[in-house]
């Protein structure tokens, strides 16, 4: 139908000219909107990149802060007995050699 109503709109002589113009331009245009969405696929692929990393970041700083909080918890379980081992070692032997 609408090559019919082309044809006599645009002529015989014209029609294989205009009709390649405008295969030309719809190819164009189709190859456009290809382009646009595979940036629009790779920046969207991008983006989930960066919050997954932001997201590993962030538990990798809560995982490092753990590990701190537990070095601090157990270095102040050993200061009591490493800061005064000769006031222990006098403590003990008091309690074994009654003066």
């Amino acid at each position: 139908m609408v090559g019919l109503v082309s044809l006599l709109v645009i002529g015989p002589e014209r029609l294989p000219k205009v009709a390649r113009l405008a295969g030309f331009w719809l190819g164009k245009t189709r190859h456009m909107v290809a382009s646009f969405k595979e940036e629009i696929k790779q920046e969207l692929e991008a983006e989930e990149i960066r919050q997954i990393m932001k997201e590993q970041a962030d538990i990798q700083q809560e995982f490092k802060q753990v590990l701190d909080q537990t070095a601090d918890s157990i270095n102040s379980l050993q200061s009591p007995t490493q800061q005064n081992p000769d006031q222990d070692s006098a403590q003990k032997k008091s309690l074994h050699d009654p003066e």
